[in-house]
């Protein structure tokens, strides 16, 4: 790239960041010091800055840079993640959202700890949540790094290893400063910028074929080097019996992984009540819906405008597929509009990884502290303390993030997010529906849940090929795969259910009715809620 798309992306980008850092400056002088300011933001916010600020937290680098990717370079296939994507909002709108708010108080483990044990079962679901939020972290500094190496042109491992160590130095400080007031507002600041830059690049992609999606689709088909294979299913996941079911894996993945992502769930704790976490829900899937359908144009955009052998050469898991398709709208690498355009795209693509890591590290360190600290000392007088362990935390989180994240820097994000995705729909999505409809659940059944999921899906990933046994693993000089599939869902979301329900009916402990009727009234209701 030359020195004037350098010089323009890093400044609206130093602009973005000067802005974020002015909102968590100032937010940090009005803050209270309260565990309720630090982790739900005082519960201030409107349904609609809320859902705004859950569609700038969704839409990460997964969907901005990896999911185009793969349809520039799969077709089909890749539309597969924006529908596993969105279809899990459903089980967020009408089994968890308005039932969480009302049971919880900050975490995931609040709702399943109200009616069990409540130290090993939030240690537990703290381990989980944390487990997941680093798993997620690690797909946006790879976005981060991936944008990097082609802003600066490649140059080298150096680039993208200090950008991403600046990135999660700026997601420790608007966590350990802001809290989630700033954090929300960062989030909604960057929702507002994401979807003006991708309506902006939608409507340059139908000018171009002049409002007629068939002959963009006709055009990416000739491009691709597929033909009509590009536009029908089977490119990517239709090779073999094991290519199917990695599919029919990552589709489990997705579909019900959004209802156990501790950042989607802290985030209905930010609202006065739970008719407003169902609102904030309804305003989320309008604006991530739209935003799909955009991702979806401008996949298709890339595979007709740069053609997927630029998108392979550029990054070979399709990352930097938006900033190439910018740069050809724009008029090319050495025009004006190319330039200004290139630029902004990576602004907003900085903007958004930065907005999503500072949720996922909020979550991450409410977990360890709320959570984990917690369960380890007594009651009297943590509250401050938590606070504080929270802060201390999110620097811990970010450190291991930036080394896995530049460990796995080859990967594409949006396959790093889909395997968060099957830990979230393993570990902790059985324990929440388990505590929030089964009567009989107890707190062996809870802790079995999580860990029955959580540990095959980790082992899973670990004895596949993402890790070994291939050119494209994290070690491919390596070969320890037994596992044949990429994404571990379809056994191990099984097993999180299984696991919960043996540990329930061969547990000693009785069921507490009284507290299952408490829990069942208060999430139906709100009464008692937070």
């Amino acid at each position: 790239m030359t020195g004037d798309h350098q010089t323009l992306a890093l400044l609206l980008f130093s602009v973005f960041v000067a802005v974020t850092l002015a909102i968590t400056t100032w937010v940090s002088r009005h803050r209270h010091g309260s565990a309720e300011e630090f982790y739900a933001g005082g519960r201030l916010f409107t349904p609609m800055e809320n859902g705004f600020a859950i569609a700038g937290d969704y839409a990460s680098a997964a969907s901005f840079l990896g999911v185009p990717g793969l349809i520039a370079l799969f077709g089909y296939d890749g539309v597969l993640y924006v529908v596993g994507f969105l279809v899990g909002w459903l089980v967020v709108l009408f089994l968890v959202a308005e039932l969480v708010r009302n049971c919880g108080r900050f975490t995931l483990a609040d709702v399943v700890a109200a009616r069990m044990s409540e130290r090993p079962v939030r240690i537990a679901a703290g381990t989980s949540s944390v487990t997941v939020s680093v798993l997620y972290l690690v797909a946006q500094m790879v976005g981060a790094g991936s944008l990097v190496a082609l802003l600066l042109g490649r140059s080298g491992g150096a680039a993208q290893a200090w950008t991403v160590i600046g990135v999660g130095a700026l997601m420790v400080i608007y966590v350990s400063l802001g809290g989630m007031r700033a954090t929300t507002w960062i989030q909604i600041v960057k929702a507002v910028v994401l979807l003006g830059g991708t309506v902006v690049l939608t409507v340059l992609v139908m000018a171009r074929f002049h409002g007629d999606l068939d002959r963009l689709l006709l055009a990416a088909a000739g491009r691709s080097g597929h033909a009509d294979a590009f536009l029908a299913p089977g490119l990517k996941y239709g090779g073999d019996w094991t290519a199917r079911l990695d599919f029919i894996s990552l589709g489990l993945a997705l579909v019900l992984g959004t209802g156990g992502l501790p950042h989607i769930l802290s985030r209905f704790y930010t609202v006065p009540t739970a008719r407003a976490a169902r609102r904030s829900a309804i305003w989320s899937i309008g604006l991530i819906g739209g935003f799909y359908l955009m991702a979806i144009v401008l996949g298709f955009g890339a595979a007709a405008i740069v053609g997927p052998e630029a998108v392979r050469g550029s990054n070979a898991a399709g990352n930097t597929a938006i900033p190439l398709l910018a740069l050809k709208l724009g008029g090319g690498a050495d025009s004006t509009g190319g330039t200004i355009l290139f630029a902004v795209v990576a602004a907003v693509a900085f903007a958004t990884i930065l907005a999503v890591v500072a949720g996922i590290t909020l979550a991450s360190s409410a977990s360890v502290a709320h959570d984990l600290y917690a369960s380890l000392r007594r009651r009297s007088g943590r509250q401050r303390s938590e606070v504080a362990v929270a802060r201390v935390a999110a620097v811990g989180i970010g450190v291991v993030a930036i080394a896995l994240g530049l460990l796995a820097r080859d990967l594409n994000v949006a396959f790093l997010v889909g395997l968060a995705f099957a830990v979230a729909a393993s570990a902790n999505l059985p324990v929440l529906l388990y505590s929030l409809f089964w009567h009989r659940f107890t707190t062996r059944g809870a802790v079995w849940a999580v860990y029955g999921g959580l540990i095959p899906a980790l082992g899973l990933v670990v004895l596949s090929p993402v890790v070994s046994g291939s050119p494209d693993s994290l070690f491919p000089g390596v070969d320890f795969q037994y596992f044949p599939l990429q994404n571990p869902g379809i056994v191990s979301v099984p097993l999180g259910f299984v696991a919960g329900w043996l540990g329930t009916v061969t547990s000693t402990e009785p069921p507490d009715e009284a507290k299952h009727a408490e829990t069942e009234v208060r999430s139906l209701t709100g009464a008692g809620a937070v």
